[in-house]
C-alpha cells in the first residue's frame, strides 16, 4: 500500500511539474516549443521592453509576438542561434501603400485585408505584408507585389 501511495504521489508530482513548465503566454492548441536561450537572450537585448511574449516556430526559426490587444502588434523572428531576421509591426490597412490596396482589389476580388504589417529586415530593408484569405501577400517598399505565402 505504501508503494502504491508513493507511486501515485510521484506521478502526481511529475504531471504537475510538466504542466507548470508550459511557456508563459503559450497559445492554447499550439504545440509547446522550447526556445533556445540564445534566442530569448537576443530578444531581451534587442527589445528589452517586450513583455507577455508568446513564441511560435516559423519553419526552423523562432518568432516572438507581443504588444497590443491581440498580443501580436510586434512580431520578431530569430534564427536558432539568436540572429535577428526581421520585425513586423502591425499597421492599419489604411497605412499600406496605395499600390497594395489596388493589387488586392484587382487580384482578390471581394476579399478583405484582415491584417497588415510593415516589415523591417536585419539590413533595414522595408516591405509590407497584407493578410488576405489566410495568406500573407508580400510587397516591396513601394507597394509592388513580390509573392504570396501560405
Amino acid at each position: 500500500m505504501k508503494k502504491t501511495l508513493s507511486l501515485i504521489a510521484i506521478l502526481f508530482a511529475l504531471s504537475t511539474a510538466s504542466f507548470a513548465q508550459k511557456e508563459k503566454g503559450e497559445k492554447e492548441g499550439k504545440e509547446k516549443i522550447t526556445v533556445p536561450a540564445a534566442v530569448k537572450g537576443a530578444l531581451s537585448k534587442k527589445y528589452p521592453d517586450a513583455s507577455k511574449v508568446t513564441w511560435e516556430k516559423e519553419k526552423s526559426n523562432y518568432e516572438a509576438n507581443w504588444g497590443g490587444k491581440s498580443g501580436e502588434d510586434k512580431s520578431v523572428q530569430f534564427t536558432p542561434t539568436g540572429e535577428f531576421i526581421e520585425i513586423v509591426n502591425a499597421i492599419s490597412v489604411s497605412e499600406l501603400p496605395k499600390p497594395v490596396l489596388a493589387y488586392v482589389k484587382e487580384h482578390y476580388k471581394g476579399a478583405k485585408i484582415t491584417e497588415a504589417g510593415k516589415v523591417t529586415d536585419a539590413k533595414g530593408k522595408i516591405s509590407y505584408e497584407a493578410e488576405v484569405n489566410r495568406k500573407d501577400i508580400i510587397f516591396d517598399e513601394k507597394g509592388n507585389f513580390v509573392k504570396a505565402e501560405n
